[in-house]
């Protein structure tokens, strides 16, 4: 289980309340996201390699600001 201090929102969170975004725990060889709107809703659960590769390759893509 991922316990609630281990939730990280995104730096691209936005101002005001910071509620549109995802949040991320780390569990050291899995990264869980999550809808900060609905914390208490579904969770995607990556091996961490794989979620690596998704962010490297969402970084080369042209539409991505990050």
């Amino acid at each position: 289980m991922i316990t609630p201090d281990k939730w990280r929102k995104s730096s691209y969170s936005g101002g005001g309340d910071g509620n549109n975004c995802v949040e991320m725990a780390d569990t050291r060889t899995h990264i869980a996201v999550r809808d900060s709107k609905a914390p208490a809703g579904a969770v995607l659960v990556f091996p961490a390699g794989a979620f690596s590769a998704f962010v490297d390759a969402l970084k080369g893509y042209t539409g991505f600001r990050g």
